[in-house]
């Protein structure tokens, strides 16, 4: 490729928006800097590299949509973790109002590229679902074959170590071409970080800063790579201020000033070894023998639910919409059912019937030996709650703010709760007559199993939803509700009223909660290092106060931990799975570590135990697996 010594074009970057509907001051950022590019006639396109709201909400989705359509040159997006974290939509209302979360183009001979790096629903590390990485690969692929052009990357996560879970599956298919550098943002400021050889560059966000000036980044492409942050004069009061025409031809006026930071080489790429010592490190697995593999399978889509099964088969649906049927002895494939958007929720199977809901706004009924569709329900909004079955009714949580009881075998509607003021992620307990469920609306439900009423609703104090109980699987026991959530307390409150029982933050937890077979002993998985079992029964101190007593403490040496995956007992194991591909088989009497084993470097949903020898993992790599322990 002959290298050129002037100026070939110039495109936009803008990262970290963070609208929201209930702050202005971020619409304000971005339509000045909007105003800024409109006015400079070299720029030929803008890239937009996620975080563009604050919550992944709707309104504030199409509210940055109609202010990005402002623009007089054209804008491609991906979407960031605030749009892939948090959303009613299950984070599907990005694509429906942008028209995709990932975008390829080319232009003057180059081919641009960008794709959402965040985690899917729940709090994770960053990760690149395995539909996209297909879909990235076949890209270039195409790019390589047709030529050399040179390819720039866009993710909102740097592709690293820390950052992004399978960097490196990502960077294999990179290192492959001609890529000249990946660009993002995410850590609002602008740094230039090595991803396995790749330089990747973050960049400022437009969000302002406490001197009052926002702005965006530059880049032009000459004989090199040159980033320029673009700094606009302070925001001297609310509103839109008159932008100043800049002369783009030197460094602008006083007021508005165009700064370059960053020079990168500019030519044709070829990558050396990989460091192969930054790769995740699957030693544990020497060390536990013990631990196979009955089987292991690969589906195309990102997997975050936990499958169930009737004794023969095992259910699971996957980021791609598809629900899967597979032997349980081999994991071969007995029949699919497409749903056409992603599935979130865990199913459930009773009486053969298979229940569960899709972000297509739909929950299904299937015929849970023939996968033929018995029937289905249309909701108002996505469905991501995981489904129940208790005597011949399912019950299930959707984006609509409803939660639904319905019978199995005709699909009727039994009865809607309409009282949530959010979406319903959690899998409900049925427990006496009651059902209890959390909802990112900050609280959690007691509602009558006979007609769906309410019977107590509870809140921990806090009136921010991202530490509502939600993505916990509350657990009963001795005449109480055990749960976690992200304000890192421990509760246990009375199943008929509501009352706090106890309460306490003596052990970090976060959204994990499990109990024991013989309901004497609930678990929760710790952010540091931590699995803690505490006693169910009663422990009175002075006064009548309930106190909570720990059975034990058992520090695990699995490093930080954030990832919402119930530890599950069976037959005297206790199963818990990690953010990062490792699972550990524990004794639940004692809390001692019996084995260990990693499958791989991503998040491990909520475990299906079979025995205490034997269980099922699935994660967000697409993979199932089938442990099996050898005594």
């Amino acid at each position: 490729m002959k290298l050129l010594s002037i100026l070939l074009f110039s495109f936009a970057l803008l990262t970290d928006t963070h609208i929201s509907t209930s702050n202005p001051r971020p619409m304000e950022d971005l339509q000045r800097s909007i105003a800024d590019i409109n006015q400079n006639p070299n720029i030929e396109f803008v890239v937009v590299t996620g975080d563009l709201t604050e919550n992944g909400d709707r309104a504030s989705i199409e509210a940055i949509k109609a202010a990005l359509d402002q623009l007089r040159v054209p804008y491609y997006a991906a979407s960031g973790n605030h749009e892939t974290t948090w959303s009613e939509s299950g984070v599907m209302d990005f694509t429906r109002v942008f028209g995709d979360s990932r975008f390829a183009f080319s232009h003057n001979g180059m081919y641009f590229i960008g794709f959402n790096s965040g985690p899917v629903i729940r709090m994770a590390d960053g990760h690149v679902a395995p539909q996209d990485i297909a879909w990235l690969k076949h890209n270039l692929d195409s790019v390589s074959k047709a030529g050399d052009a040179p390819i720039f990357v866009f993710t909102h996560y740097p592709l690293r170590n820390g950052d992004v879970d399978n960097w490196y599956d990502v960077t294999d298919v990179l290192r492959q071409h001609n890529v000249q550098c990946i660009m993002g943002g995410h850590y609002h400021r602008n740094l230039l970080f090595d991803c396995d050889g790749i330089a990747d560059v973050l960049n400022r966000s437009n969000l302002r800063d406490k001197d009052g000036t926002n702005g965006y980044s530059i880049i032009s492409i000459t004989d090199s790579i040159r980033f320029y942050e673009r700094v606009l004069s302070p925001i001297a009061h609310s509103g839109v201020p008159e932008q100043s025409v800049d002369c783009w031809g030197a460094l602008s006026e006083a007021s508005n000033i165009k700064r370059h930071w960053l020079s990168l080489p500019f030519g044709k790429k070829e990558y050396g070894a990989s460091d192969e010592s930054l790769r995740p490190d699957f030693s544990v697995n020497k060390q536990y023998k013990n631990v196979r593999r009955q089987w292991h399978k690969a589906l195309k889509g990102g997997i975050y639910s936990t499958p169930v099964t009737d004794g023969q088969r095992l259910f699971i649906g996957d980021d791609i919409g598809c629900m899967y049927a597979l032997e349980l002895k081999s994991g071969k494939t007995l029949w699919t059912f497409d749903t056409g958007m992603r599935i979130v929720g865990s199913p459930a199977v009773s009486e053969g019937v298979v229940v569960f809901g899709s972000a297509n706004y739909n929950i299904y009924g299937l015929d849970a030996k023939t996968g033929k569709e018995l029937w289905h329900i249309t909701t108002a909004q996505a469905v991501m709650g995981a489904a129940t079955i208790h005597n011949g009714v399912a019950y299930i949580g959707g984006g609509d703010g409803r939660m639904f009881a319905i019978d199995i075998h005709t699909g009727k509607v039994k009865w809607s709760f309409d009282e949530l003021k959010n979406y319903v992620l959690t899998r409900p307990l049925v427990y006496r007559d009651k059902l209890y469920f959390g909802c990112w609306d900050t609280h959690l439900y007691a509602l009558n199993l006979d007609d769906g009423s309410l019977a107590w609703k509870w809140n921990n104090g806090k009136g921010n939803p991202k530490l509502s109980p939600a993505s916990v699987w509350p657990v009963a026991a001795d005449g109480k509700i055990f749960i976690t959530a992200p304000d890192r307390y421990f509760t246990c409150l009375d199943a008929e009223t509501g009352a706090v029982v106890w309460r306490t933050n003596q052990y970090k937890v976060r959204e994990t909660v499990g109990l024991s077979e013989d309901s004497q002993t609930v678990y929760s998985k710790c952010m540091w290092d931590t699995i803690v079992a505490i006693h169910t029964t009663p422990h009175y101190s002075t006064l009548h106060h309930t106190t909570p007593v720990t059975q034990w403490v058992t520090h695990a040496d699995f490093g930080y931990e954030h990832n919402p995956a119930m530890p599950l007992e069976k037959d005297g194991t206790l199963w818990v799975s990690t953010k990062n591909g490792l699972l550990l088989g524990m004794d639940a009497e004692t809390g001692k570590v019996l084995f260990r084993h990693k499958i791989g470097n991503s998040i491990l949903n909520t475990p299906l135990p079979l025995s205490g020898t034997e269980c099922i993992f699935t994660s967000s790599e697409g993979t199932i697996t089938y442990i099996k322990v050898k005594k």
